[in-house]
């Protein structure tokens, strides 16, 4: 990977979150070239680009067209050399982009950066993603200390929030999916990366600092829906009602999260969303999960580390 990098930021709120993340990427000890694609609708985002950081390009969409979608038009718009992905309230250390680039060598089609709380800058957020043989995505080493990731062997795939892909074998595979709004779309780019046989590697000195959901806030019926539909999509599309065992322990995995959503946040859009993620996903072709990339959790072990988040 020679070619100048190209970092992309979705924003949705385009206000001081993406100001700091955008003065973070004018540090970094490799330059690249960075692409804000703006969800926003409105003038805010263009006036601070244009004011504030000339240097940086603007592709707009007149509504909110989601997370993979609109970096789908903008990375097809601009941009050349390896894909960098940072979300807009993350703030990049200096050596992001030089560590992430050091990690993806000329062979890997996906490199995981560290993402750690705002809150405490010690512990992990999310280094990738791991996921089970659900078709259900977690976040990798989340809660460990920061020094784990140097040790640690590479994840499924990246989380979107911050992430190299190589362009080729994002093109080849179509990019992100443009059914999915919001939500387990960087799993399933990261799934069919690797049916596709490319690799996955993590880089522990790529390090952003992140706000966990300040976009649609921990526990909004919307992220619900979003989420809830989107998880409804990924069982469908991958194939878990094809095994009757793994069914039913999808299903009352899920069952348990929506009325934990029902007693705590008093909503029941996490359940109408799966409900319609399920059905979007019926006209799918059905999709694979490498062995290789799966982790194995009991039932007990899937409803913990679900309530966790």
């Amino acid at each position: 990977m020679t070619a100048r990098p190209t970092v992309y930021i979705p924003t949705l709120n385009a206000g001081d979150n993406l100001r700091t993340c955008l003065i973070s990427l004018q540090a970094q000890t490799v330059p690249a070239d960075v692409v804000v694609a703006d969800n926003s609708g409105g003038d805010q985002c263009r006036k601070m680009l244009a004011e504030e950081f000339p240097s940086v390009q603007r592709v707009g969409f007149e509504r909110n067209l989601g997370f993979g979608p609109a970096l789908n038009l903008a990375i097809k718009a601009i941009g050349s050399g390896p894909i960098i992905l940072v979300n807009d309230d993350a703030v990049a250390g200096p050596g992001f982009v030089a560590s992430l680039l050091e990690a993806a060598g000329s062979e890997a089609a996906m490199v995981a950066a560290v993402l750690v709380s705002d809150s405490d800058n010690s512990l992990i957020d999310s280094a990738g993603i791991e996921v089970d043989e659900t078709a259900m995505g977690y976040d990798y080493l989340s809660g460990r200390p920061v020094e784990a990731a140097a040790l640690a062997p590479a994840p499924a795939a990246p989380t979107g929030g911050g992430a190299l892909y190589d362009r080729e074998a994002f093109n080849r595979v179509g990019g992100f999916d443009d059914r999915i709004f919001l939500y387990y779309e960087d799993l399933d780019l990261g799934l069919r990366l690797r049916a596709a046989g490319g690799r996955c590697v993590l880089a522990p000195e790529a390090i952003l600092t992140h706000g966990y959901s300040q976009t649609l806030g921990a526990r909004s019926p919307s992220k619900f829906r979003h989420t809830g539909w989107s998880r409804g999509y990924m069982m469908r599309t991958y194939g878990v009602n094809r095994q009757a065992g793994l069914m039913t322990r999808a299903v009352a995995v899920e069952v348990l999260v929506c009325l934990g959503q029902l007693v705590k946040s008093r909503t029941i859009q996490g359940a109408i969303g799966r409900l319609r993620g399920w059905h979007a996903g019926r006209t799918n072709e059905r999709r694979t999960i490498d062995p290789d990339s799966l982790v194995r959790l009991s039932f007990r072990e899937a409803v913990a580390r679900r309530s966790s988040r």
